[in-house]
């Protein structure tokens, strides 16, 4: 399977309002799985020249497979949180490693992010296993943190520098 990243597209918003709403999936990013397009079509307008924010399309072949972003950049202090979301029929394959690892390489090679971090499930043991895989070191643990289906739950942080990338997964 061929995986390419290309920004995120007006076009792509009702593929995303789909994942946003997958009760699910919504719960590995702690947040609601309520979103109408409407909203999310204004939050695309709102933000689509925002420095601090890179949104991108996971495609294999011409399929949406699902999206990467860079949140929060800090181009002070060189630093960006890394979200990613895999459409579950396209879970297993090996995708969320090699879109991880081009999102990180865009980060650290074009943006000049010195440092990547992400949250995680403490639960969610199959991405723990990935983002250990490609170099992230678990840097605290954020206790009872987030609301997820009615019980609250441990987040990992972790992170990675520009100098701990590895080679090509």
């Amino acid at each position: 399977m061929k995986l390419t990243l290309r920004p995120l597209e007006r076009k792509d918003l009702p593929f995303v309002h789909a994942l946003d709403n997958e009760r699910h999936t919504m719960a590995f990013w702690f947040e609601e799985p309520y979103e109408s397009l409407d909203e999310l079509t204004n939050l695309y307008d709102k933000y689509i020249h925002d420095d601090d924010e890179r949104r991108f399309v996971i495609d294999v072949g011409d399929r949406f497979a699902g999206i990467i972003e860079l949140v929060n950049i800090n181009f002070i202090h060189r630093t960006t949180e890394i979200q990613i979301i895999i459409k579950s029929d396209f879970q297993g394959f090996g995708l969320a490693k090699i879109a991880m690892f081009k999102g990180m390489d865009y980060a650290f090679n074009i943006l000049n992010m010195h440092k990547i971090y992400l949250y995680v499930d403490a639960e969610n043991h199959k991405a723990l296993h990935i983002y250990q895989e490609l170099g992230f070191i678990q840097e605290g643990i954020l206790r009872r943190h987030f609301f997820v289906e009615g019980t609250y739950h441990d987040s990992i942080i972790m992170g990675i520098f520009s100098d701990e990338i590895q080679k090509k997964p």
